[in-house]
């Protein structure tokens, strides 16, 4: 008797949401296999050798990306469409899958280059590949985040896992000095982000971005102050995690001191799941401000251009140099996302898409000539390559030559629709930026190009001695890297509908059923 009183009590007070668990099953394969994998090795009776870690990562992240193509296929089906999942806390759209799978595939190529660098450094434990797939759960958390809560939450295991996996190396002080720094910025960001939250709700009502939608586009604030201050706060948290200026500060020195598979992944994953993450809070829900957030955004984006190509052209650490070129990347993504039109998220995914290839390959070179270098990455480092391993330069050539945005590679065709976006919106003044960015960008480039193939210098080492040094041979894993990042660059670069359609079957959508 008394336990039916209480079923019945219960039963009346306690409601709990709605959960489709098909919609979660990438996410707790992922999540799931990071927590498996700690499990197995505390349990073995010896220790596992890094491949074994490696080829475990990559196969889970295999089988997430596996265990979403259903919701993809669904999500595209006219009739059933995008779907809402934990009480409406999560969306399951062609953009949150788009960027699902952007994570998961870094998390694959991510995994080939780090057995070899990380046991090189002394790392051989299972952490930074547990790490690694639990910060990529957070960026599918934050893809397809329908909630700023849920946002938050998923920021914040992606960034911890981040924090950590930058001062991993325990033996080099610049990666400690790394992982300080980007713990104490990014947590100083973490705290903007939630007071925006806060004052979000306190506008709003709501912390649902398409309960927020629905109530800016249904009633008109008189007083919006505080919207607006919580809009600018959330804008400062979310600029940190995509490296805007003036929230850069802490890129170069993260880059340059973190191990180079990590850095690889934080310029890949990382950065989609920011700029996901924003394109969700401002383009959807708050869609109908957009003549008050789009001015700033106008400004971030010139600052990050201009900022990010002046300064990597007075570098002389390759680390450094692609970390500025990093930060000047995301102000083209920020000219695409200025223009607040469906096409302008259009390039903005395609950008995505096309500099995740690009980025993981020029780290997968640079990981290579620094590991034979004590960990050296100087630009006088890559001297004379061309003499030394014509094919690793060839290589490394494209992936510079489409971070230029130069023609027949992806990246000519990721700087057009941005400033095709841009000029769509009348944002003359920031098209041409961009463009003159970009003449600025391809110096930055040439540097390490002339170094590569116009100098015979090899140094004070003998070159006898300095050529059988490098003719190490690259593993397969590597190789496999390298391949499929130079072959997507120069196919799509030639061919770029496949992937332009792709982003057009990704817009991000909020509000339905």
């Amino acid at each position: 008797m008394l336990s039916s009183v209480l079923g019945t009590i219960f039963a009346s007070t306690i409601t709990t949401p709605d959960i489709a668990w098909s919609a979660l099953i990438p996410l707790l394969v992922l999540s799931g296999a990071s927590i498996f994998l700690l499990t197995i090795v505390s349990i073995a009776p010896k220790d596992l050798p890094p491949s074994f870690y490696a080829t475990y990562t990559g196969l889970a992240a295999l089988a997430s990306g596996i265990a979403a193509i259903p919701l993809w296929i669904r999500v595209q089906d006219d009739a059933r469409g995008p779907f809402r999942t934990i009480a409406g806390g999560y969306s399951v759209d062609g953009f949150s899958l788009i960027i699902t799978f952007l994570i998961l595939l870094s998390v694959l190529l991510v995994a080939c280059l780090a057995s070899e660098y990380l046991a090189k450094e002394g790392i051989t434990g299972p952490e930074p590949y547990a790490l690694i797939m639990l910060s990529a759960s957070g960026g599918i958390i934050m893809a397809g985040a329908n909630d700023l809560i849920v946002l938050f939450l998923g920021i914040e295991v992606l960034s911890i896992a981040a924090y950590v996996l930058a001062a991993m190396d325990m033996r080099r002080v610049q990666s400690q000095e790394a992982g300080m720094k980007y713990f104490v910025l990014g947590a100083f960001a973490s705290g903007f982000l939630l007071y925006g939250i806060a004052l979000i709700y306190g506008a709003t009502g709501s912390t649902s971005l398409a309960a927020i939608r629905d109530f800016l586009e249904s009633t008109e604030l008189r007083k919006d102050a505080l919207l607006l201050t919580g809009l600018a706060m959330a804008l400062i948290g979310l600029g940190f995690k995509v490296a805007t200026v003036p929230f850069h500060f802490w890129t170069p020195d993260v880059y340059q001191g973190t191990p180079t598979p990590v850095v690889a992944y934080m310029a890949s994953a990382v950065k989609a799941a920011g700029f996901a993450a924003l394109i969700r809070v401002f383009y959807v829900a708050f869609g109908s401000y957009q003549s008050d957030w789009q001015p700033i955004i106008y400004g971030l984006a010139i600052a990050t251009l201009l900022v990010g190509s002046l300064m990597a052209i007075v570098q002389t650490d390759v680390k450094r140099l692609l970390a500025y070129s990093s930060i000047s990347h995301a102000g083209y993504i920020l000219v695409g996302f200025q223009s607040g039109s469906d096409n302008g998220v259009v390039s903005v995914s395609f950008y995505l898409i096309t500099y995740a290839f690009m980025v993981l390959g020029s780290f997968a070179v640079v990981s290579i000539i620094g590991s034979l270098n004590s960990g050296q990455t100087t630009i006088d480092d890559f001297e004379g390559l061309s003499n030394r391993r014509p094919i690793l330069a060839a290589v490394f050539t494209i992936f510079l030559l489409g971070q230029a945005g130069i023609p027949l590679t992806t990246g000519f065709f990721a700087k057009f629709y941005v400033i095709e976006a841009a000029v769509e919106a009348r944002s003359y003044g920031l098209a041409i930026s961009a463009m003159v960015t970009a003449v600025i960008a391809a110096f930055l480039y040439l540097k390490i190009l002339i170094k590569m193939w116009l100098s015979d210098d090899t140094g004070s080492e003998p070159f006898s001695r300095l050529q059988a040094r490098l003719n190490i041979p690259i593993r397969i894993q590597v190789g496999f890297v390298l391949t499929i990042s130079a072959g997507f660059t120069l196919i799509f670069g030639v061919w770029p509908q496949p992937i332009v359609e792709l982003a057009r079957n990704a817009l991000p959508i909020i509000g339905f059923s």
